[in-house]
Protein backbone atom coordinates (compact mmCIF):
# COMPACT_ATOMS: atom_id res chain seq x y z
CA UNK A 1 0.00 0.00 0.00
CA UNK A 2 1.13 3.15 -1.06
CA UNK A 3 1.28 5.22 1.99
CA UNK A 4 -0.68 9.17 1.76
CA UNK A 5 1.30 11.85 2.06
CA UNK A 6 -0.67 13.21 5.22
CA UNK A 7 -0.41 10.03 7.08
CA UNK A 8 3.33 10.29 6.96
CA UNK A 9 3.29 13.58 7.79
CA UNK A 10 1.85 13.33 11.12
CA UNK A 11 3.71 10.24 11.76
CA UNK A 12 6.75 12.38 11.36
CA UNK A 13 5.67 15.50 13.05
CA UNK A 14 4.56 13.25 16.27
CA UNK A 15 7.84 11.73 16.37
CA UNK A 16 10.04 14.61 15.66
CA UNK A 17 13.04 13.09 13.79
CA UNK A 18 15.59 15.78 14.51
CA UNK A 19 18.37 14.11 14.84
CA UNK A 20 19.68 10.79 14.88
CA UNK A 21 19.40 7.06 12.93
CA UNK A 22 16.13 6.76 11.33
CA UNK A 23 14.74 3.24 9.85
CA UNK A 24 12.25 1.59 8.42
CA UNK A 25 12.23 -2.03 8.02
CA UNK A 26 10.10 -1.83 4.91
CA UNK A 27 11.14 1.23 3.25
CA UNK A 28 8.77 0.74 -0.20
CA UNK A 29 9.66 3.91 -2.02
CA UNK A 30 11.50 5.87 0.65
CA UNK A 31 8.95 8.17 1.27
CA UNK A 32 9.11 8.18 5.53
CA UNK A 33 12.53 9.49 4.89
CA UNK A 34 11.84 11.96 2.54
CA UNK A 35 9.36 13.57 4.40
CA UNK A 36 12.09 13.28 7.62
CA UNK A 37 14.10 15.15 5.56
CA UNK A 38 11.41 17.85 4.68
CA UNK A 39 10.51 18.37 7.90
CA UNK A 40 14.24 18.60 9.44
CA UNK A 41 14.58 21.38 6.85
CA UNK A 42 11.47 23.02 7.68
CA UNK A 43 12.74 23.39 11.15
CA UNK A 44 15.73 24.90 10.69
CA UNK A 45 17.70 21.69 11.67
CA UNK A 46 20.28 20.13 9.86
CA UNK A 47 19.82 17.11 7.59
CA UNK A 48 23.36 16.02 8.54
CA UNK A 49 22.34 14.91 11.94
CA UNK A 50 20.12 12.00 10.41
CA UNK A 51 21.88 8.76 9.84
CA UNK A 52 19.25 6.69 7.34
CA UNK A 53 18.60 3.42 7.41
CA UNK A 54 15.93 0.95 5.42
CA UNK A 55 15.19 -2.25 3.10
CA UNK A 56 12.67 -3.64 0.90
CA UNK A 57 12.10 -7.06 -0.22
CA UNK A 58 10.92 -5.98 -3.82
CA UNK A 59 13.61 -5.31 -6.00
CA UNK A 60 12.15 -2.58 -8.00
CA UNK A 61 10.75 -0.85 -5.50
CA UNK A 62 14.20 -0.40 -3.45
CA UNK A 63 15.79 0.44 -6.65
CA UNK A 64 13.19 3.54 -6.20
CA UNK A 65 13.78 4.55 -3.46
CA UNK A 66 17.96 4.55 -4.03
CA UNK A 67 16.63 7.02 -6.86
CA UNK A 68 14.34 8.57 -4.91
CA UNK A 69 17.12 9.33 -2.01
CA UNK A 70 20.10 9.55 -4.60
CA UNK A 71 18.16 12.85 -6.25
CA UNK A 72 17.35 14.62 -2.93
CA UNK A 73 20.37 14.27 -1.74
CA UNK A 74 19.68 12.28 0.98
CA UNK A 75 22.28 9.39 1.92
CA UNK A 76 21.22 6.06 3.46
CA UNK A 77 21.98 2.60 3.78
CA UNK A 78 18.99 0.43 2.23
CA UNK A 79 21.13 -2.80 2.81
CA UNK A 80 23.07 -4.02 -0.64
CA UNK A 81 20.30 -5.52 -2.38
CA UNK A 82 17.02 -6.21 -1.87
CA UNK A 83 16.04 -8.45 0.84
CA UNK A 84 13.18 -10.15 3.31
CA UNK A 85 13.62 -8.58 6.28
CA UNK A 86 12.26 -11.60 8.26
CA UNK A 87 14.85 -13.97 7.10
CA UNK A 88 18.06 -11.53 5.57
CA UNK A 89 18.04 -8.42 8.37
CA UNK A 90 20.46 -6.10 7.07
CA UNK A 91 21.09 -4.30 9.39
CA UNK A 92 21.26 -6.78 12.41
CA UNK A 93 22.92 -4.89 15.09
CA UNK A 94 21.23 -1.46 14.73
CA UNK A 95 19.62 0.30 17.51
CA UNK A 96 17.42 3.11 15.82
CA UNK A 97 16.75 6.27 17.85
CA UNK A 98 13.29 7.02 15.51
CA UNK A 99 11.27 4.27 13.36
CA UNK A 100 8.75 4.73 11.27
CA UNK A 101 7.28 1.97 9.03
CA UNK A 102 3.92 1.01 6.95
CA UNK A 103 4.32 -2.63 7.08
CA UNK A 104 1.60 -4.85 5.00
CA UNK A 105 -1.49 -4.90 6.47
CA UNK A 106 -2.16 -8.67 7.65
CA UNK A 107 0.57 -10.41 6.11
CA UNK A 108 0.50 -13.66 5.11
CA UNK A 109 3.12 -16.87 4.29
CA UNK A 110 6.05 -14.68 6.23
CA UNK A 111 6.98 -17.50 7.83
CA UNK A 112 8.91 -20.79 7.80
CA UNK A 113 10.19 -23.17 11.45
CA UNK A 114 13.91 -21.15 10.82
CA UNK A 115 12.26 -17.96 12.91
CA UNK A 116 10.56 -20.24 15.74
CA UNK A 117 13.44 -19.17 18.18
CA UNK A 118 14.68 -16.09 16.54
CA UNK A 119 16.07 -13.72 19.14
CA UNK A 120 13.78 -10.61 17.91
CA UNK A 121 10.42 -12.57 19.70
CA UNK A 122 12.72 -14.38 22.39
CA UNK A 123 10.94 -12.38 25.50
CA UNK A 124 7.76 -12.31 24.26
CA UNK A 125 6.63 -15.30 22.12
CA UNK A 126 6.65 -16.29 18.36
CA UNK A 127 4.49 -14.59 16.59
CA UNK A 128 1.07 -16.67 14.70
CA UNK A 129 2.22 -17.71 10.95
CA UNK A 130 -0.89 -17.39 9.44
CA UNK A 131 0.12 -13.17 10.08
CA UNK A 132 2.67 -10.83 10.19
CA UNK A 133 1.83 -7.69 12.24
CA UNK A 134 3.49 -8.84 15.32
CA UNK A 135 6.60 -9.93 13.99
CA UNK A 136 6.69 -6.72 12.81
CA UNK A 137 6.12 -4.92 16.04
CA UNK A 138 8.73 -7.00 17.28
CA UNK A 139 10.96 -6.67 15.26
CA UNK A 140 10.93 -2.72 15.16
CA UNK A 141 10.99 -2.78 19.01
CA UNK A 142 14.17 -4.73 18.81
CA UNK A 143 15.81 -2.37 16.80
CA UNK A 144 14.84 0.79 19.06
CA UNK A 145 17.53 1.81 21.29
CA UNK A 146 16.54 0.25 24.53
CA UNK A 147 16.69 3.52 26.87
CA UNK A 148 15.25 6.19 24.76
CA UNK A 149 14.27 4.88 21.39
CA UNK A 150 10.36 6.03 19.58
CA UNK A 151 8.68 4.08 16.85
CA UNK A 152 5.38 5.15 14.83
CA UNK A 153 3.98 2.68 12.74
CA UNK A 154 0.27 1.55 10.76
CA UNK A 155 -1.32 -1.63 11.22
CA UNK A 156 -4.82 -3.00 9.93
CA UNK A 157 -7.15 -2.15 13.24
CA UNK A 158 -7.87 -6.22 13.68
CA UNK A 159 -3.88 -6.47 15.26
CA UNK A 160 -5.37 -4.51 18.65
CA UNK A 161 -7.41 -7.79 18.85
CA UNK A 162 -5.96 -10.64 17.71
CA UNK A 163 -7.09 -13.65 19.61
CA UNK A 164 -3.78 -15.69 18.85
CA UNK A 165 -1.50 -12.33 19.84
CA UNK A 166 -3.15 -11.91 23.04
CA UNK A 167 0.16 -13.20 25.49
CA UNK A 168 2.57 -10.69 23.30
CA UNK A 169 -0.24 -7.99 23.63
CA UNK A 170 -0.41 -8.43 26.98
CA UNK A 171 3.69 -8.54 27.18
CA UNK A 172 3.67 -4.94 25.72
CA UNK A 173 1.36 -3.76 27.94
CA UNK A 174 2.91 -5.14 31.07
CA UNK A 175 6.75 -3.45 30.10
CA UNK A 176 5.17 -0.35 28.79
CA UNK A 177 6.28 0.03 25.63
CA UNK A 178 3.23 1.26 24.06
CA UNK A 179 2.87 4.52 23.94
CA UNK A 180 -0.69 5.94 22.10
CA UNK A 181 -2.69 4.37 19.66
CA UNK A 182 -3.96 5.96 16.98
CA UNK A 183 -7.40 5.45 14.76
CA UNK A 184 -7.08 6.53 11.82
CA UNK A 185 -10.64 7.65 9.46
CA UNK A 186 -11.23 5.48 6.50
CA UNK A 187 -10.88 5.80 2.91
CA UNK A 188 -7.41 7.92 3.46
CA UNK A 189 -5.84 4.57 1.35
CA UNK A 190 -6.32 4.37 -2.77
CA UNK A 191 -6.24 0.85 -2.84
CA UNK A 192 -8.23 0.02 0.44
CA UNK A 193 -11.16 1.83 2.16
CA UNK A 194 -10.21 0.56 5.56
CA UNK A 195 -9.55 2.08 8.68
CA UNK A 196 -6.02 1.73 9.90
CA UNK A 197 -4.26 2.43 13.06
CA UNK A 198 -0.90 4.11 13.70
CA UNK A 199 0.54 2.72 16.66
CA UNK A 200 4.03 4.47 18.96
CA UNK A 201 6.17 2.23 20.66
CA UNK A 202 8.22 4.23 23.29
CA UNK A 203 11.48 3.08 25.22
CA UNK A 204 10.94 6.10 27.68
CA UNK A 205 7.95 7.43 28.96
CA UNK A 206 9.64 8.78 32.16
CA UNK A 207 9.63 12.04 30.78
CA UNK A 208 11.97 14.68 30.38
CA UNK A 209 13.13 17.14 27.88
CA UNK A 210 12.52 15.93 24.27
CA UNK A 211 13.01 18.52 21.64
CA UNK A 212 12.67 21.36 24.04
CA UNK A 213 9.85 20.64 25.86
CA UNK A 214 9.62 18.81 29.31
CA UNK A 215 7.57 15.85 28.73
CA UNK A 216 5.51 14.28 31.65
CA UNK A 217 6.11 11.31 33.35
CA UNK A 218 3.84 8.35 31.85
CA UNK A 219 4.69 5.59 32.73
CA UNK A 220 1.71 2.69 32.71
CA UNK A 221 -0.47 5.25 30.54
CA UNK A 222 -1.54 4.28 27.06
CA UNK A 223 -2.86 7.11 25.27
CA UNK A 224 -5.87 6.29 23.06
CA UNK A 225 -6.94 8.57 19.59
CA UNK A 226 -9.85 7.98 17.65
Amino acid sequence: FFTPECVVKTLVEVLQPFNGRVYDPCCGSGGMFVQSAKFVENHGGNINRISIFGQDSNPTTWKMAQMNLAIRGIEADLGKYNADTFFNDCHPQLKADYIMANPPFNLKGWYNDNLKNDSRWADYATPPASNANYAWILHILSHLKPLNGVAGFLLANGALGDRDTLEIRKKLIQNDKVEAIIILPRELFITTDISVTLWILNQNKKGGPYHGRQLRNREHEILFMD
